[in-house]
């Protein structure tokens, strides 16, 4: 990988947040040390591949030996799979055009979330409460200052699910891990049978997620959130009295669909639900991500 692709890369990787231009350009004042670290070419011999050799995205979902479905994979938004090499930017899968809202609206009628603006498909903007609506505004006029993801904390699921660095998914009997590249993202989805824990559980980041398999569908419960979760750059909340539905469907070998249901009657007045599209990033592996808060008016005229 030459300097010139791994700079583009790094830009791409980390544009897709305004908040995070100065560690873009970081990344690519670090293009030398990213040449010796970067993982070396390798070629998965897991992967389904045509004649040519390219990896076959319409090939069967694989399954574990109890049958289910594989979700395990590194999974990208597009930012990357729309193109044939690392390094350049392609276009979301969930992106509406620009000015367009609700263009991003998907036959089945389910709209799809952006990592700035989780209601940017819906004609009429999320269902806020009264307060959300006004906290979100001011988030905004507030250019998201406060958005955990500017101070190196964790971002909200939604954050993550719509991400342009990508995530990896290691899915065991009794467990599915979800490793976001992004701030190094941490889930657990426990899929052995246990209970989602009472109201009295200290509130987590990422909440308490368990699985059951409906069919070819993963279906994860998640509540404890705590009460300060951004779930866009623009700062739509999310409170502790939520519960998350998503059902993960892995569509064929390439291709993985998310629906997200929030039921959050604090924050909203009524339920509602996205989907997150998602590719397979084939013969690659995530890059390790260490995230430095420090008052950015330190860098300002660095040299």
């Amino acid at each position: 990988m030459n300097k010139d692709t791994i700079r583009n890369f790094a830009v791409s990787r980390y544009n897709e947040n305004p908040m995070r231009t100065l560690i873009a350009v970081f990344a690519v004042a670090a293009t030398p040390l990213l040449l010796s670290a970067q993982w070396p070419a390798f070629r998965d011999a897991g992967v389904p591949r045509t004649s040519a050799g390219q990896p076959d995205l319409t090939a069967p979902a694989p399954r574990t030996p109890d049958g289910h479905p594989d979700l395990s994979g590194v999974w990208d938004n597009g930012r990357n799979t729309n193109i044939p090499q690392r390094g350049a930017r392609g276009a979301d899968l969930n992106a509406a055009p620009a000015g367009n809202r609700g263009a991003a609206a998907p036959a089945a009628g389910v709209p799809n979330p952006t990592f700035s603006n989780v209601g940017a498909a819906f004609p009429n903007d999320l269902p806020f409460q009264p307060w959300a609506l006004e906290l979100m505004k001011k988030r905004q006029a507030d250019n998201s200052k406060d958005n955990p993801d500017a101070h190196c904390l964790p971002m909200g699921f939604m954050q993550f699910h719509t991400h342009s660095e990508p995530r990896k998914i290691v899915q065991t009997r009794d467990m599915i891990l979800i490793i976001y590249e992004a701030n190094s993202g941490l889930r657990q989805i426990f899929t052995d049978g246990r209970s989602l824990p009472g109201k009295d559980a200290q509130p987590w980041w990422y909440g308490y997620s368990v699985g059951r398999w409906e069919g070819d569908t993963l279906v994860v419960e998640s509540t404890g959130f705590i009460d300060d979760i951004w779930l866009d750059v623009r700062g739509s909340p999310l409170t502790s009295a939520a519960k998350v539905t998503e059902k993960f469907r892995r569509v064929n070998y390439g291709n993985l669909e998310i629906e997200i249901t929030v039921d959050d009657p604090k924050a909203y007045t009524k339920p509602w639900t996205v989907k997150v599209n998602q590719r397979i990033y084939p013969d690659t592996e995530l890059i390790e991500f260490i995230c430095e808060d420090r008052d950015a008016t330190h860098y300002v005229g660095a040299r």
